[in-house]
This record gives structure tokens, C-alpha cells and sequence, in this order.
């Protein structure tokens, strides 16, 4: 069983900050990409920022300049310094990671945190 938790959502003013942080727990053997996507009512899921095992990342052109993804190996965790937020950022944003969680295989499947609300908003 592999557990992904997020925490540091909340409600923040237009231009403030917020820090949000997810770590994975269970069985597992390595952790190859992490990332955050967030998601609003009656639209997909939509890339937030990646960061590949090497520390590689990409971000969507929205948040450029505005955000940090950055992880830790040796805990199994994965951060978003979120700056400059505006009320388009308004959205449930959820952890990705991609997880290898036996030797049986070398395949790294797809686990999902459950979600933590940001509120942008004065």
C-alpha cells in the first residue's frame, strides 16, 4: 500500500503565498516523477509542475516565475512554493507521484494524493 498526503492548502489574498507539501509512505521501492496538477469544477485536471528523480522541472506556462516544485529523496517528499497567487489558481490541487513498489516488477505506477483546496481570494 502506498499513501500519498498533502497538506498546506488554504485561503489566501490575491499576490500572498502558500506552501504546499505532500509525502508519500507505504511500500515503496523508488519514486521516479512527482508533480502537482490541480483541478477547478467542470474542467480536467491540468499539469501544475513536475520534477523528474534527477530534480529536472517543468511548469505550466500559467505559473512560471510564480512557482517551485522541489522534492526530497531521502523522505519521499515533494513541495510547491506558490507566489504571487491570483484567483485563476483558485483549485484543488492533488500530488502525483510514480512509484515502484516491488522487485516482481520494474514498472512504476501512477498514485494520487487526495486533494487539498487553494482559495485565492480578498
Amino acid at each position: 500500500q502506498v499513501q500519498l498526503v498533502e497538506s498546506g492548502g488554504g485561503l489566501v489574498q490575491p499576490g500572498g503565498s502558500l506552501r504546499l507539501s505532500c509525502a508519500a509512505s507505504g511500500r515503496i521501492l523508488s519514486i521516479n516523477a512527482m508533480a502537482w496538477y490541480r483541478q477547478v469544477p467542470g474542467k480536467e485536471r491540468e499539469l501544475v509542475a513536475g520534477i523528474t528523480s534527477g530534480g529536472s522541472t517543468n511548469y505550466a506556462d500559467s505559473v512560471k516565475g510564480r512557482f517551485t516544485i522541489s522534492r526530497d529523496n531521502a523522505k519521499n517528499t515533494v513541495s510547491l512554493q506558490m507566489t504571487s497567487l491570483k484567483p485563476e489558481d483558485t483549485a484543488v490541487y492533488y500530488c502525483n507521484a510514480q512509484i515502484r513498489t516491488t522487485f516482481l516488477s520494474s514498472n512504476y505506477g501512477a498514485y494520487w494524493g487526495q486533494g487539498t483546496q487553494v482559495t485565492v481570494s480578498s
